[in-house]
């Protein structure tokens, strides 16, 4: 199990997908894929039978990376994290802090993937199985690069951890682009938030104006004035949350 704090400000309590497993899904997606690659050449060689050897070979080329790129990718974004070998595993790819993964996420894995986890640099995936082995909480390269982890979503445990806004915030924090807070710094927030009570006054002060300064600059805003800053921040964050329950 790891724990994840959302920037939605929801806890999670997540069992992270260990190698066995994920080697299992992985053959499944590569038994996928050359079962594709087949169709698609069969297809391409009645088309194109009496074209130009150099044509199929470069149409060939780009049939091997669009399968091996594009098949992973499409079906995480699609998904929201699973490929059909991750679904029958019950596997699922998320954000590094808790949350769904997007198109970038889902491309710099699959890239990643090709070039260093598996086949160009990674010996036919030992990079990956060592560097998830050595990992605490088995991310692969492409996972550090992109900032995921997978877990087997079928487990997943999840607890409230809600953050209300202060009156005062409302007004202010609805008429602001509060999804352009990256992730981590949402994260960092949360903390802020979580631990604000074991903080002394100063401690409060001086870190929250650090933090408030930040948000605000990631949505274009100035910081709110007279307003002690663990205001500003949990307004935001409850902002964050409000928003994420409405699209769910």
């Amino acid at each position: 199990m790891a724990g994840f704090v959302t920037g939605e400000a929801v806890a999670l309590d997540l069992p992270i997908a260990r190698v066995p497993t994920r080697c299992f899904a992985f053959l499944l997606d590569l038994m996928a894929q050359i079962i594709l690659f087949i169709g698609i050449e069969t297809v391409l060689a009645l088309t194109f039978s009496r074209a130009d050897p150099a044509l199929v070979a470069a149409l060939t080329l780009i049939v091997i990376v669009a399968v091996l790129v594009g098949y992973p990718v499409a079906f995480e974004t699609l998904t929201a994290g699973r490929t059909p070998g991750k679904m029958a595993l019950g596997l699922r790819v998320i954000r590094a802090d808790g949350g769904p993964i997007e198109f970038r996420h889902a491309l710099t894995r699959g890239l990643c993937g090709v070039i260093v986890d598996f086949w160009m640099l990674g010996m036919f995936g030992f990079v990956a199985v060592v560097s998830s082995t050595a990992s605490e909480r088995g991310r692969r390269v492409g996972d550090l690069l992109a900032g995921t982890v997978v877990i087997r979503a079928e487990r997943v445990f999840i607890s409230t951890a809600l953050v209300y806004p202060p009156p005062r915030m409302r007004a202010w924090v609805a008429t602001l682009d509060v999804n352009a807070v990256p992730d981590d710094v949402a994260f960092e927030l949360r903390q802020y938030v979580r631990r604000l009570k074991e903080m002394s006054p100063r401690v409060q002060y001086e870190l929250g104006v650090i933090l408030a300064q930040r948000v605000c600059a990631e949505m274009r805003t100035a910081v709110p004035l007279y307003v002690h800053p663990s205001e500003v921040l949990a307004g935001v964050l409850a902002e964050r949350q409000r928003r994420a329950l409405i699209a769910a």
